[in-house]
């Protein structure tokens, strides 16, 4: 295979990487941007989306994409209701204490990560895709679900951007991350803004875990890869930003598919980790974040 097929399969692959980042990275964003805390344990609900995928796909009999479908719209809502019940249960009780809500979190990802050990094992366990056709391409064939897991990000983050923008929920989101005293003055429920959005954080993570889990596994210890590319995206794109994040996820993930094929996977993590060093010298705020006053 010459230069450009090889290309033109980074770049695939590379969109697929994106993809899941984009979902993942705009959960931590939303968390981190709304309620000013850095969610440790955001890596966690994305393996237990995955973990839950794997035993709800494996409960239904019948064609793969049943069990799909169910676990698509199942494990995320669970994994929402294990967030909002950690809000309620810790964060709450700490105040949202940026200090003590970092030290809490990374309580939640050993809890969670040990809870996962022991009910679900070591071992790394497939999910069935729900479908396997492929898409001829001049030099190769291509997955057919690796390229709906694309449409399917972009679709979400559509809808995700549209409800931030376009409603009264998105309105109440943003004036509580503007100005959390003023918004409680005008009777915004802010308890219940951070306990909402907490869990779409985490519901996001999910859904982009039960997308990649065909194409890899599930593992108890596949949040951490996750969490840290998460962060990176978040850092560069910007603090809220939903534009920053969807930009700095396409970036990070066609240089580590591209780099990764051509050189090695390390030195795409390298490159990022760079990348991050210098946006926090020259840019603080991130490519598309804003100062805050």
């Amino acid at each position: 295979m010459h230069f450009g097929p090889h290309l033109l399969l980074a770049a695939l692959e590379g969109l697929v990487t994106s993809a899941v980042l984009a979902l993942t990275a705009l959960g931590l964003s939303l968390v981190f941007g709304v309620m000013r805390i850095v969610n440790v344990a955001h890596g966690e609900f994305f393996m237990l989306g995955a973990v839950l995928a794997w035993a709800i796909s494996t409960a239904i009999a019948g064609h793969p994409a049943i069990g799909f479908v169910a676990a698509l719209v199942v494990a995320p809502l669970l994994v929402g209701l294990v967030a909002f019940l950690a809000e309620w249960l810790v964060l709450r009780r700490l105040n949202y204490n940026p200090e003590s809500t970092i030290v809490a979190t990374i309580g939640m990802l050993y809890i969670i990560q040990q809870l996962a050990l022991t009910f679900y094992g070591p071992e790394a366990r497939p999910v069935e895709p729900p479908f396997s056709y492929r898409i001829l391409l001049p030099w190769f064939g291509y997955s057919g679900y690796k390229l709906s897991v694309v449409a399917a990000s972009a679709i979400l983050l559509v809808l995700t951007w549209l409800v931030l923008t376009r409603t009264r929920v998105g309105l109440i989101m943003r004036a509580t991350q503007y100005d959390r005293e003023t918004a409680q003055a005008f009777g915004i429920p802010v308890e219940r803004v951070y306990a909402g959005v907490f869990a779409i954080g985490a519901m996001l993570a999910a859904i982009a875990a039960v997308l990649i889990v065909p194409i890899s596994q599930a593992h108890y210890l596949m949040g951490q890869d996750p969490l840290l590319l998460s962060f990176i995206v978040v850092i560069i794109g910007g603090l809220g930003s939903l534009r920053g994040t969807v930009v700095a996820a396409i970036l990070i993930g066609l240089s580590d598919g591209i780099i990764s094929v051509f050189f090695s996977p390390t030195l795409a993590k390298i490159i990022a980790t760079l990348v991050v060093a210098l946006v926090l010298v020259f840019r603080p705020q991130g490519l598309f974040g804003t100062t805050q006053r």
